[in-house]
């Protein structure tokens, strides 16, 4: 599993939920070594960060349940409807990701089990990486199953790209091996499906946008929950101007439009501030436009360097000769995902991929 640092996150293994968990495992297998595990699991926690806790106290269980796996892994799915509710169930798929992988036939199953309770998400990939015919052969089953957190993890667990984990480089080279799932559920009743179906497929964009549109064109784009698929899978490349994703939602290519009157407020501001801006967009065409308005943000990076993300705006249909006033409001602040670096940052105006406009304000940090 890759690291990621997550400073507030990470309190969520603390001393007091290790001890917790030792009792919700007591209450399943009575023999459990309680002290033995809160000792280790306690040991050396507080400079871990998010995931290297997790992995801790998957050390610590295997230090202290049955030796055999299959014993093992009995006690966890005894102890995995018990252990929901926040991110320390991760612990029993990754115990069978650590320990598990010679057993195909158990571990499966198992995970199968468990990400109903948490999410076995991170745990499958290892089997995807070590034999990827045979795991994906199983986790297709999967996309067919009754239980929505199991046809997820069929998703979730083989995108090439996913997030917090290696990547699947067989997979990011040919996405084709995984198609047969997401054909399962291109039209899946689940939301939370949906969207993990939308995020495997933007995976594939990033390198094959071509591939990734032509699946998208062959479904059957008038039944409501394929349509919030392909919509959410194609932001990545609505967002950058791609003419055959702009097309297949009916988005109009290079747009005929004049920009004016662009106002950003204020020129300089501290962290925790409100951004605040506007414009003007007036057609200069004589047909209707279907426009994805967005706009790109250039953040200032450690280096001194900045990176730019798009954020969407708003969809209009601009009618011919028609002038529109659109406004945004965006407040500055550190998350676990992004810090703030002062220095000069840039916000772009794009249409349908197009940069009209671009003003720079000054963040203090």
């Amino acid at each position: 599993m890759a690291e990621l640092a997550q400073p507030a996150l990470k309190h969520i293994f603390s001393a007091a939920r290790f001890r917790q968990i030792a009792t919700l495992v007591a209450e399943v297998h009575p023999e459990f070594d309680r002290k033995h595990f809160i000792r280790l699991a306690t040991t050396g926690l507080e400079p871990l960060s998010l995931l290297q806790r997790l992995r801790h106290g998957t050390l610590a269980l295997h230090a202290t349940l049955p030796p055999g796996y299959p014993d093992a892994l009995a006690v966890l799915q005894k102890l995995a409807p018990r252990l929901t509710g926040d991110f320390t169930g991760l612990m029993l798929p990754d115990f069978v990701d650590l320990y598990g992988t010679h057993d195909f036939d158990a571990s499966l199953p198992a995970l199968s089990f468990l990400t109903r309770f948490s999410s076995a998400e991170f745990a499958i990939r290892e089997f995807l990486r070590r034999d990827l015919a045979r795991t994906l052969a199983v986790m297709e089953r999967w996309s067919l199953d009754a239980d929505e957190n199991v046809r997820r993890l069929a998703s979730e667990g083989s995108r090439p790209r996913l997030p917090w984990s290696f990547r699947l480089e067989v997979l990011v080279a040919d996405p084709s091996p995984a198609a047969p799932i997401l054909q399962n559920l291109r039209a899946d009743p689940s939301l939370y499906v949906r969207k993990s179906v939308a995020n495997h497929l933007n995976d594939i964009s990033k390198d094959h946008p071509d591939w990734m549109i032509a699946r998208l064109a062959s479904w059957d784009l008038t039944h409501p929950h394929t349509q919030w698929i392909a919509k959410h899978a194609a932001r990545t490349l609505i967002k950058a101007g791609h003419q055959s994703a702009l097309r297949l939602f009916n988005f109009t290519g290079r747009p005929a439009v004049q920009l004016s009157a662009f106002q950003l407020t204020p020129a300089r501001l501290k962290l925790g501030q409100t951004l605040e801006f506007s414009f003007t967009l007036a057609s200069t065409s004589r047909r209707a436009q279907q426009l994805a308005v967005d706009y790109r943000l250039h953040y200032v990076k450690a280096s001194g360097g900045t990176a730019p993300k798009v954020f969407k705006l708003r969809e209009v249909r601009l009618a011919p000769g028609q002038t529109l006033r659109l406004s945004r409001r965006q407040t500055l602040r550190d998350f676990t995902t992004r810090k703030h670096y002062a220095g000069r940052h840039h916000l772009e105006i794009q249409v349908n991929g197009l940069i009209l406009d671009r003003q720079s304000f000054l963040l203090q940090v």
